[in-house]
């Protein structure tokens, strides 16, 4: 795994041929049991390094989309698997809980569920000065932020009143993102730039 702008967060990716960018999983690593946002499957080499590091206790989802390698590692560590509360009726796979708007399921993580995305009550993962997206927000060329295309939103407006909403929870330094490059400096200047 990569080391990111903090000791504590590491990053690995695969690269998406059809989209030319990479889709990205983040590790927090912790004393209570580290947590995986989004995993994508890991190589030998980046599983090593998280069994070094204690492996994971807890799995995160941002949306239904993002399912990714989460069954796989959350067999391999016994690791709990969470997702939105809004998806709970069709969520694609098993899940231990589900969680909301405001939410803390562990100790220094906040949870802020987003509308007007492409999935219902998509969850933004908020550690401190960090926030980490799904889908809503990307980074398709680095140094910039984006928002998911408006063929893929359900409700513009929605989605702009719900970025705005998560940068009360600020200020940020960095933004991290399931899609593409992630921003480590700036981040709250980088997420204003996308509101109107």
């Amino acid at each position: 795994m990569k080391a990111t702008h903090r000791p504590d967060l590491f990053t690995w990716s695969g690269f998406d041929e059809a989209r030319n960018l990479d889709f990205n999983g983040w590790a927090w690593i912790r004393p209570e049991g580290n947590v995986l946002i989004d995993p994508m499957p890991m190589s030998p080499h980046d599983l090593r390094h998280l069994d070094s590091l204690g492996g994971a206790a807890w799995i995160f989802m941002s949306n239904s989309d993002h399912t990714r390698a989460v069954a796989e590692l959350a067999r391999r560590f016994g690791a709990k698997v969470g997702a939105p509360e809004a998806e709970r009726a069709g969520f694609p796979i098993l899940c231990d809980a589900f969680f909301d708007d405001g939410d803390a399921p562990v100790a220094g993580l906040r949870l802020v569920a987003l509308n007007g995305s492409k999935t219902p009550g998509e969850l933004a993962f908020v550690l401190g000065d960090t926030v980490i997206f799904g889908d809503l927000v990307r980074g398709h060329v680095g140094g910039r932020l984006n928002l998911l295309p408006d063929a893929k939103l359900t409700d513009r407006a929605a989605a702009v009143e719900s970025l705005r909403r998560l940068l009360g929870f600020g200020p940020f330094e960095a933004v991290l993102v399931g899609d593409g490059w992630p921003i480590f400096t700036d981040g709250d200047a980088k997420l204003r730039a996308l509101l109107p």
